[in-house]
């Protein structure tokens, strides 16, 4: 197949997401059904994520209507309707990178976190660790605590708030920051959950994967106008995000 798409699901039921620039849609998607016995549902991109809720508009092309499904990555089942939420199967290996990151007792707060993949993935790691979810959008909050509940969850606090009111939560020794696009508009919130030694796991979009020079500059600015010491102790480019762009983390400490 000269086209690249994404699968969410099980080997059972899944669902398969096109680019909004593939042509011949129809043929594409019964394409994808004949090789793929699994996806059961094809839906096709209509633009980029957008609205406060950063999720993508998506149409159905060809199959089910019911387009709910579970996936499973890094021993975790992970419940969602791609219609309604926002999930990316080609994050898995970062979202094991950061739980690896994770000390055994960590407290850990964890922005626009969606349907918990994140949360939960350091949850099965580090069963003693106390982590805080936190997302807006009412719909992956809904799935998040169903997902809490899949995988017997016991230490994941679930919140449907704006980030901006995680500051009455107290201090964390680490937080993550994975909105790439919009995560820098609210590092002052990040800063005021922190303290001496915590870790913010930040991340962006820049146009020099080598350095991050553009990311770094933005969090200079924004470090120096709330008073805040810090210090970069690692970066790591992520995924393609666009040409010659890419979805890249900072890992930045509090001194």
């Amino acid at each position: 197949m000269g086209y690249a798409f994404d699968v969410i699901g099980s080997k059972d039921k899944a669902v398969a997401i096109i680019d909004s620039k593939i042509e011949n849609e129809k043929q594409v998607a019964q394409d994808i059904m004949k090789q793929h016995k699994n996806v059961k549902s094809v839906l096709k991109k209509k633009s980029g994520r957008t609205g406060v809720y950063r999720i993508y508009s998506l149409k159905l092309v060809a199959g089910s209507r019911d387009t709910e499904v579970i996936h499973k990555e890094h021993g975790c089942f992970l419940k969602l309707d791609p219609k309604k939420v926002y999930f990316s199967p080609r994050e898995s290996t970062e979202r094991k990178r950061i739980a690896e990151k994770v000390k055994p007792k960590d407290s850990v707060l964890v922005m626009f976190s969606g349907i918990g993949p994140y949360a939960i993935t350091i949850a099965k790691k580090h069963p003693k660790a106390n982590i805080v979810a936190i997302e807006i959008n009412l719909d992956a909050v809904i799935y998040a605590e169903k997902n809490i509940k899949l995988n017997k969850i016991k230490n994941i606090k679930n919140y449907c708030w704006d980030v901006r009111e995680a500051r009455y939560l107290g201090k964390f020794d680490r937080i993550i920051m994975p909105l790439p696009e919009t995560a820098i508009e609210f590092l002052d919130s990040a800063f005021l959950s922190s303290k001496k030694g915590t870790v913010i796991h930040l991340y962006g979009i820049s146009n020099e994967p080598k350095k991050f020079s553009d990311l770094r500059k933005k969090v200079k600015e924004m470090a120096k106008t709330f008073n805040i010491k810090y210090k970069i102790i690692s970066d790591q480019k992520v995924l393609p995000y666009a040409p010659k762009m890419w979805k890249v983390r900072l890992d930045i400490k509090i001194l």
